[in-house]
């Protein structure tokens, strides 16, 4: 079900006008009972308004982005930190939005999925976990020194610098052309590297939950178990069901495309609840139905519809982001910003050039993950919510991503080609 943010004065106002102005129901006792149809539709009316501001904004703030020739997804961001809880104040709730947003991602891994053979995914993960796993505990160590420097509590520091270790998908995906994504070496080695940056995450939000170390040794050995009993339930079904149904009524594409996000969302579903996260689940997914010939039309098609979420993703990063609290952590805040765009791009090229990679290639996979992750946000959320960290270690962690987002978001448009470069010679989709 879907949750309302609560509504302001004068939508309750509102509520209660419709609501007398309607027949209402008297009880037993001779009292008046409101009808709740009214409330219901005032609560759907606020939803809609909500989404009306949003996308009438992010229209008018992507064309002032545009003719300025600044990255599009930072209207967005820009756009939530204007109108949000912080702001303006004109979208009082960014937790409902968050929730709808978080299907743009889903969506996004789930067509990686569909484009990613499973054959070349287990060579290339092999190859890439040495690098994933050093360069993760090099930005760790690095944000937590300068973190502790800084006066924070060991336990905060050392969570910071776990949070901060990973490099974001929704931003390192949406910066390179679908075309180098899917069929190019650069972007088949950056998909494994975000994949097991994703099961990292999940192992660490583990360990900042539990209460103990057996609980954590219990729960990550059962997390593998699931996550390897779902991919076999999922091939095994796309092989022996899904692809039957999709060749029976291929002539109908209305049918097809239901399928397909009916399985994407229903996989990514089973994966939350057995404790994977709704990522891995798309992702899963995904992978499982690309060995279907038609995968690549279903990806094709599932475009629009994943767009549309992400852009209600960057409103939630700017509707969430405090920008009276985080000046009081401005100056460390910076700092690691500028240590983790320095660090992230060097340690990976010179980890990509280890294994063989081309120069050109360990340079600009460097450059495209140098940032911080939609991830770190969440452990920062899960660690906040144990009472491990500190309020304003949880605030310094957002600063962080959102900072890294902006810079990188920058580099990478000035420098590579990207779906949304301002340059038309560098526009490239």
């Amino acid at each position: 079900m879907l949750y309302m943010a609560p509504l302001p004065k004068h939508f309750t106002c509102y509520a209660i006008y419709n609501c007398l102005a309607k027949p209402a129901r008297i009880d037993n006792c001779g009292n008046t009972i409101v009808r709740e149809d009214a409330l219901v539709q005032t609560m759907l009316d606020h939803t809609i308004l909500q989404f009306a501001l949003i996308f009438a904004g992010a229209a008018l703030f992507s064309t002032l982005f545009l003719f300025l020739k600044q990255p599009i997804i930072l209207s967005y961001i820009v756009l939530g930190i204007f109108v949000g809880p912080k702001g303006l104040e004109l979208i009082n709730d960014a937790e409902q939005i968050e929730q709808l947003a978080h299907i743009g991602i889903i969506l996004l891994l789930f067509l990686i999925g569909l484009n990613f053979q499973p054959a070349k995914l287990a060579g290339l993960l092999g190859r890439v976990s040495i690098v994933t796993i050093a360069t993760c505990f090099i930005f760790m160590l690095l944000s937590l020194i300068t973190v502790w420097a800084f006066g924070y509590p060991f336990i905060d520091s050392l969570i910071i610098g776990a949070a901060l270790m990973f490099s974001s998908t929704i931003v390192s995906m949406k910066l390179i052309p679908t075309v180098t994504l899917h069929h190019h070496h650069i972007g088949e080695v950056m998909i494994s590297v975000l994949l097991l940056q994703d099961v990292i995450a999940i192992v660490l939000i583990v360990l900042v939950t539990e209460g103990s170390m057996n609980n954590v040794t219990i729960s990550v050995a059962s997390l593998l178990i699931k996550l390897m009993a779902l991919s076999v339930l999922a091939f095994f079904f796309v092989r022996y069901v899904i692809t039957k149904l999709l060749f029976k009524f291929d002539v109908i594409k209305e049918h097809t495309f239901v399928m397909a996000l009916g399985w994407g969302l229903l996989v990514a579903g089973a994966a939350e609840m057995l404790g994977l996260s709704l990522e891995m689940g798309a992702f899963i997914a995904g992978i499982s139905l690309a060995t279907v010939p038609i995968a690549l039309v279903i990806a094709e098609e599932l475009k629009p519809l994943r767009d549309f979420f992400l852009i209600l993703f960057f409103f939630s990063i700017g509707a969430k982001f405090d920008v009276v609290v985080s000046q009081q952590l401005i100056i460390p805040g910076l700092i690691l910003t500028t240590l983790l765009m320095a660090a992230k791009p060097l340690f990976f090229n010179w980890g990509f050039k280890a294994i063989g990679e081309k120069p050109q290639y360990s340079a600009e996979l460097g450059i495209r993950l140098g940032q911080a992750s939609e991830f770190s946000l969440l452990v920062a959320f899960s660690a906040l919510a144990s009472g491990l960290i500190e309020e304003r270690s949880s605030y310094l962690i957002q600063l962080v991503v959102v900072l890294t987002f902006i810079v990188s978001t920058y580099w990478v448009v000035s420098k590579y080609p990207t779906p949304i470069a301002y340059d038309s010679s560098q526009r490239k989709d």
